[in-house]
């Protein structure tokens, strides 16, 4: 969002006027500088070392953070570009907080990056009526400017999260296609276990709670890719056909199942298992995964359709949240309301687990890309809420003077202008703590108590 909150501690100056003389900030020295580096690039080798068996896992958060701190800087731009579109005054454009790192002057603007990349800010002059403008500026402040101009440079940064999240949504549909089962006897994955009951075959984690062993399939070698064309001496051309001719075969005695593999026929001999409540005896092979890509104009439907989809999502997730608290340190969190709740910690493991899973490179790109739109049409419609200091408490502020600006003119009485956002500190204040103390009860939660996604 735009920067209206805490100042930055290792900023000089105040009130919107940027840094001290030309509104530079302090850069460290270059010992600070390489001793912060140093403990950083320390923590990502021991991290390495510690996870040399997970490198996949630690890609996948790596993925995460890049595709967060890309959408966080996509935020920003957009608060930018309105603004300088209007003529606004934007001194400052970072990447990160803290302590200077590298900086550079383009006009009145100074970019630049900072050493702690968990963010970023844009400094517009004047963002509310508490700030000491000089003079000069004054005419080119963002309180000076037409309501609608101050409405649209607000709302820029969440409409910068859904078109994110749409493109995103869009590349889905158009370059990796939607998943669909095939009706073939071809082998897409093999189940680890076999499942203790019914409900389990379908859930998340079907082998985590009172599983009976390794799977039929698993244990005679079957692989994924194998195309099953006999069991029993049965000719199987398709997936229905498999399932036919399983429901009439013995559990626990040796059957003959033929299946292609790498142009040949392999004999392999399975005993099928039975799961308490299930008529159909149990293989524990799950069928082959196509996908089929949609043409420029349904991608942009399908888009669309998920974006609906997700929006709505968020907001039940929104209100399931305080009934989520209490369960957050449950040993069953993920069979809780708490389990569909998480912190961007939360959401940066999950992407670890897709891409360290044993997953077609499709399903891997499919569900990070989904990770990642979601992500931001949450923080895009979270951001608009009427609440300060989120952009939509100060969207909510303009929308009020508009408003009352206009009730003022019927009554042919003066504007009264801007409001006293000093008056709404408190009530700033305490959204914030709520806000910081929520997230870190969420992160406390995925840390020591996260919830994995098996796959």
């Amino acid at each position: 969002m735009a920067h209206t909150g805490p100042a930055d501690p290792y900023q000089n100056g105040q009130n919107g006027r940027g840094s001290a003389d030309s509104g530079q900030g302090s850069p460290p020295s270059p010992p600070q500088s390489r001793a912060l580096w140093a403990i950083i690039a320390a923590l990502v080798a021991a991290l390495v070392v510690y996870e040399h068996a997970h490198l996949q896992f630690l890609l996948g958060i790596l993925i995460f953070i890049v595709a967060l701190l890309v959408s966080v800087m996509l935020h920003e731009l957009g608060h930018f570009l309105t603004a300088k579109r209007f003529g606004m005054r934007v001194t400052q454009f970072f990447v990160g907080f803290g302590r200077t790192l590298w900086s550079t002057f383009r006009g009145e603007t100074e970019y630049g990056v900072k050493a702690l990349p968990v963010g970023g800010f844009v400094k517009i002059t004047g963002m509310t009526s508490m700030e000491d403008v000089d003079i000069a500026h004054e005419p080119r402040s963002f309180r000076a400017k037409p309501g609608w101009q101050r409405m649209i440079v607000l709302a820029a940064g969440s409409f910068m999260h859904f078109v994110l999240a749409l493109f995103l949504l869009f590349v889905l549909a158009f370059g990796i296609g939607q998943a669909a089962y095939s009706n073939t006897s071809l082998v897409g994955s093999i189940s680890a276990c076999v499942p203790g009951s019914v409900q389990a075959v379908d859930s998340a984690n079907p082998c985590t709670s009172g599983n009976l062993g390794k799977s039929p399939a698993e244990l005679a070698g079957m692989k994924p890719g194998d195309r099953i064309v006999a069991v029993a001496g049965r000719p199987v051309g398709s997936w229905s056909q498999l399932h036919t001719v399983l429901s009439s075969e013995p559990v626990g005695k040796p059957i003959a199942v033929d299946v292609r593999r790498d142009g040949r026929t392999v004999g392999l001999t399975v005993e099928l298992a039975k799961i308490p409540g299930r008529a159909v005896p149990f293989l524990g092979v799950d069928r082959y995964v196509v996908y089929q890509r949609s043409g420029f104009f349904g991608s942009w439907g399908y888009a669309g359709d998920q974006f609906a989809f997700t929006l709505t999502s968020s907001a039940s997730a929104i209100g399931r949240l305080p009934a989520a608290i209490p369960d957050l340190f449950n040993q069953n969190r993920s069979h809780t309301a708490a389990g569909q709740v998480s912190s961007v910690v939360g959401v940066g493991e999950v992407t670890g687990d897709v891409v360290q899973a044993a997953l077609p490179w499709q399903a891997k790109v499919t569900v990070v890309l989904y990770l990642v739109a979601s992500l931001n049409i949450f923080v895009g419609a979270f951001n608009l809420l009427p609440l300060l200091p989120l952009d939509g408490g100060h969207l909510a502020v303009v929308i009020f003077e508009r408003i009352r600006a206009w009730f003022y003119r019927l009554l042919r009485r003066p504007d009264p202008g801007l409001v006293d956002v000093q008056r709404l500190v408190p009530v700033s204040l305490v959204v914030f703590a709520v806000l910081v103390g929520l997230g870190t009860l969420l992160i406390a939660a995925d840390i020591f108590n996260p919830v994995h996604l098996q796959v």
